[in-house]
């Protein structure tokens, strides 16, 4: 069968219509491609933060946010750090040792912490993610014991704190409260997020 002028006409509208589909295929696809990158956004929302405490006084306690979760950072008193003697027979993971929320080797002491003084950790209750209140005062008060010395309190299930973040035996949440990575750069900035080990 021989090609009439018809079948030639087909033939290159067909050719022609393949090539515009492919050509808007290829621009559709260019925003689709490019949504795999990694937004800035989402790359500030994971680096490092850089905090200043030098203007944090003693028992004063900052929120800094971190990879979209708040981080604490509290400057202990003296007598908030006498306190962890005396809440360590009561919490049920003393020296931060389960592995549910690893906790870094700097960080697996008594105080939880490089510097004694400066207490950081993600503010978050390893039980069903509610924000822990601050009950930093000693004493009897509602819905604490009454040796409490200070510490935090999950208003949502009543899991405790001492002023480790350590969690109190006997509660919901199943671990201490998150200790990210960080760092000092010096004597009043903390780099939370790396270490020197990363």
């Amino acid at each position: 069968m021989s090609n009439t002028p018809v079948d030639a006409n087909k033939r290159m509208w067909l050719i022609a219509s393949t090539c515009a589909g492919a050509v808007g295929a290829g621009f559709a696809a260019v925003p689709f491609v490019s949504s795999f990158q990694t937004s800035e956004r989402a790359k500030a929302a994971g680096a490092p933060v850089e905090v200043d405490i030098g203007a944090v006084n003693l028992g004063e306690k900052i929120t800094v946010e971190w990879r979209g979760k708040p981080v604490w950072v509290m400057k202990r008193t003296p007598e908030q750090l006498a306190s962890l003697a005396y809440t360590q027979e009561q919490v049920a993971d003393p020296m931060s040792q389960r592995t549910a929320y690893p906790t870094p080797k700097y960080a697996q002491n008594q105080h939880r912490s490089i510097k004694r003084g400066v207490f950081v950790a993600v503010g978050i209750c390893t039980h069903l993610g509610c924000s822990p209140t601050d009950k930093l005062q000693p004493g009897p008060q509602p819905s604490l014991p009454d040796d409490w010395q200070g510490g935090f309190l999950c208003p949502c299930h009543g899991s405790t704190f001492d002023l480790a973040g350590r969690v109190f035996r006997n509660k919901p949440a199943p671990d201490n409260l998150e200790v990210p990575p960080h760092m000092y750069l010096s004597e009043s900035r903390v780099l939370i997020g790396v270490d020197q080990a990363t």
